[in-house]
């Protein structure tokens, strides 16, 4: 049975770091809503209680029974959790003087507890929080304090209960891995023995347990999630696994003959449906962003269907459905309404009748380009960028014509090639040239031209859910500027987007 740690979800921002951090350290854990506590078995080898936008003083903050796992299992509240704990078990907390917020130093630690092993006095950490523990109960002792807040980490006294009033999951807690280390090693025992090869392991002789002799159908996109999610399906029953990889005629440059050649080098059972004609003729006239994304939607749904049902007696359809995904359907505050239609086949129609099996559904994208590794697949496919689920027709704002996007293809392709050759490629998160809905004025030979702009975007980032723009240097701006409006016809200017993700997002539309 795989051990694990419980997070517990009061609505942090950095509820999801927790998890990142305490994998990197190679042990399990899952995040749950604090109003679903999931069944506490023996697997669960800890529980850690996040942080909230809410105060334990107001009325509606969330509540939990901390006599549910507090007396049998190890726990560590970071911030909002450390004040519940105090607060419910007799203490007080207050509103900060001064709301406490930034980087601050441990200049008093308790070197003798162990949560606090190795972690040296002036140690930097990283507050965030209105309101401050001013009254600890009876049975707690302070562990830690800094110049403003005296408890700044504390011990129920007789049990591996633990509050913190920092966050030791931001890099700005420079001893947080240490902390985070201690509780899950010395205090839970957690045996760190989660690594992507033994990912792989579980993973396919699960699946092979699930799935027996059924077949399954799996649509690819060309990306690291479903080629993971193949390749993992390919490892447990073969050729009992069926791929459709279809051209929707906005994809990148000579990408669908690439990434099949690719797929069927990986020893995969891949169909290829070129689509192209179909979906370009049913987007004709459409400019409404998420009207484009609904009818690539309905219309892979209806390829992919004629394409599944010439697979006899398929039992189940394989998806590339990774973690976060699932965090947010199940969030502190109900399904989340910002899932983008385009995140399919999550939408596909009942009559198809199929199991869903999502072999990712536990993992972060970093963690599915590891098991990626350890699988073997080719880096070209796992150092991709991301790509939006609807390709370019979403990177064309307005309307789409075949024009627009052969002219927005090879716009594209000088642009990535140029950031491949010049080793900015693995720099950048995401990049991918837009194309405008506007003209402008130029001058090419003696001719005055009135032609169409195309827009750079590139964004460092981690997972997408914040971005910056990438400096990319003058010189490489100039070059990829330079060869897009010579060599491609209906271009007549370049400029770059230097806005961050929040407050604009990665893509246009």
């Amino acid at each position: 049975m795989q051990e694990k740690i419980i997070i517990l979800d009061f609505g942090s921002q950095y509820t999801q770091l927790i998890a990142r951090r305490v994998r990197e350290l190679n042990v399990y854990c899952e995040i749950h809503p604090f109003n679903h506590l999931p069944q506490l078995d023996s697997s669960v080898k800890g529980i850690i209680l996040s942080g909230s936008p809410y105060s334990v003083r107001q009325e509606d903050a969330p509540q939990i029974d901390l006599s549910l796992f507090h007396a049998n299992f190890p726990v560590l509240g970071v911030c909002y959790g450390a004040q519940y704990f105090a607060q419910h078990s007799g203490g007080e907390v207050i509103p900060s003087t001064i709301r406490e917020y930034g980087r601050a130093n441990l200049l008093y630690i308790d070197e003798s507890n162990s949560l606090l092993k190795n972690i040296p006095k002036g140690s930097q950490v990283w507050m965030s929080h209105g309101d401050t523990i001013s009254e600890i109960p009876a049975g707690f002792e302070v562990i830690a304090s800094t110049d403003t807040v005296e408890v700044a980490a504390f011990h129920i006294k007789g049990t591996k209960s633990y509050g913190i009033q920092f966050h030791p999951e931001v890099t700005h807690s420079t001893d947080g891995k240490q902390l985070l280390e201690n509780f899950l090693v010395d205090i839970c025992g957690c045996s760190r023995d989660w690594t992507p090869d033994s990912f792989v392991e579980s993973t396919i002789a699960s699946l092979r347990g699930k799935i027996g002799n059924d077949k399954v159908v799996l649509g690819l996109s060309g990306g690291v999630d479903s080629s993971v999610a193949a390749v993992l399906l390919h490892k447990a029953i073969g050729t009992n696994l069926h791929c459709i990889f279809v051209d929707n005629g906005l994809l990148r440059k000579d990408e669908f003959q690439q990434v099949l050649d690719s797929y069927q080098h990986m020893g995969l059972n891949v169909r290829g449906v070129d689509a192209k004609d179909r979906f370009i003729s049913q987007l004709t006239g459409i400019k409404e962003p998420e009207q484009k994304r609904k009818i690539i939607g309905r219309v892979f749904i209806e390829i992919f269907d004629d394409a599944a049902h010439e697979v006899k007696d398929v039992k189940w359809l394989g998806q590339g459905t990774i973690y976060p995904d699932v965090i947010e359907s199940v969030s502190v505050k109900g399904p989340s309404a910002t899932i983008k239609s385009h995140h399919n086949v999550g939408g596909l129609p009942d009559f198809m009748k199929l199991k869903v099996i999502e072999p990712l559904n536990t993992l972060f994208k970093d963690e599915v380009r590891k098991v990626g590794k350890a699988l073997g697949i080719d880096d070209i496919i796992l150092s991709r960028h991301p790509f939006p689920g609807p390709g370019l027709a979403i990177r064309i704002l307005g309307e789409i014509t075949a024009e627009k996007v052969a002219i927005l293809q090879e716009a594209d392709s000088i642009y990535i090639n140029n950031l491949k050759t010049s080793g900015w490629y693995d720099k950048v998160w995401q990049a991918g040239a837009i194309f405008l809905p506007v003209q402008s004025v130029g001058v090419m030979g003696d001719e005055r031209t009135y032609e169409n702009v195309i827009c750079l975007r590139a964004v460092g980032s981690v997972d997408g859910m914040t971005a910056d723009w990438s400096h990319l240097p003058y010189e490489l701006l100039a070059k990829i500027s330079n060869e897009i409006i010579n060599n491609v016809k209906g271009i007549n200017r370049v400029v770059y987007d230097i806005s961050s993700k929040p407050p604009a997002t990665i893509e246009w539309e």
